[in-house]
């Protein structure tokens, strides 16, 4: 099993604060890898817009902000 980068008991109490009284496993497995593949997406375009504003290897909340206007 690869390293996790979200909890799934951090992920479970979140779907439990949202108003689910019971959560599968699955269903919380399945989150956590949305979450991954989001999380990536997000960073992959906020590191294009740092190179883009020349830094190559840091990247800012400004970064981040912009990938929510897309």
């Amino acid at each position: 099993m690869g390293k996790r980068g979200f909890s799934l008991y951090d992920i479970e109490q979140l779907m439990k604060d949202s108003g689910a009284e019971f959560i599968s496993e699955d269903a919380v497995v399945d989150l956590e890898q949305e979450l991954e593949r989001m999380t990536e997406k997000i960073a992959n375009r906020a590191l294009s817009f740092a190179k883009h504003a020349g830094r190559n290897k840091l990247i800012k909340k400004s970064d981040i902000l912009l990938t929510e206007r897309e």
